[in-house]
């Protein structure tokens, strides 16, 4: 019985075929993103105007930090222009009509005192176009954000309120980028 010496080519014409498919698919998967805006739109070619959001809770300072965070993640999302004074293509307005505090874990040692909490407000926010009118968004948006909670829960959801407005913001703005409108 004679034994085959086999010389590695069919080995290095295989490994050369999986580099190569491996080299196309990795060239393929970057084929559906885009650079820039998402909705067809020039950057900055249109203006947005942020209106001050009006604070339906009992937590002071929130529409600052909302209106405030959402005039920030448009400016560097880039897709519109911020419009500084009365002059917006588009006017956003909104109010922040509902603040949740859910628990998420307790203390080991104490069953009733919560450690994390979530919390979650909830904006009814609108964005009409101001030449015709027509209302692109109206619709109620969430932004969340997980806080734990030492000796103090005031000062700790104090610190978490930016948080949860730039969650919000950036919930605002994907709805009026990439919205379906």
């Amino acid at each position: 019985m004679k034994r085959h010496r086999q010389t590695g080519r069919g080995f290095g014409f295989a490994a050369l075929a999986i580099a190569a498919l491996v080299a196309a698919g990795s060239l393929t998967g970057c084929a559906g993103y885009r650079l820039g805006p998402t909705n067809g739109m020039a950057p900055r070619e249109k203006s947005v105007q942020v209106n001050a959001f009006v604070n339906r809770t009992l937590e002071p300072r929130f529409s600052d930090a909302v209106t405030l965070e959402l005039r920030k993640v448009l400016e560097h999302d880039g897709t519109y222009q911020l419009a500084t004074h009365d002059d917006g293509d588009v006017v956003i307005s909104g109010e922040i009509i509902k603040f949740e505090r859910l628990e998420l874990s307790f203390s080991p040692t104490d069953v009733l005192t919560a450690r994390d909490y979530r919390l979650q407000v909830t904006a009814r926010v609108t964005a009409r176009e101001r030449s015709s009118g027509k209302t692109l968004i109206d619709q109620p948006v969430l932004g969340t954000t997980l806080v734990r909670i030492g000796n103090d829960i005031s000062s700790a959801e104090r610190q978490a309120l930016p948080l949860i407005a730039n969650d919000l913001a950036r919930n605002v703005t994907s709805l009026l980028v990439d919205g379906a409108w």
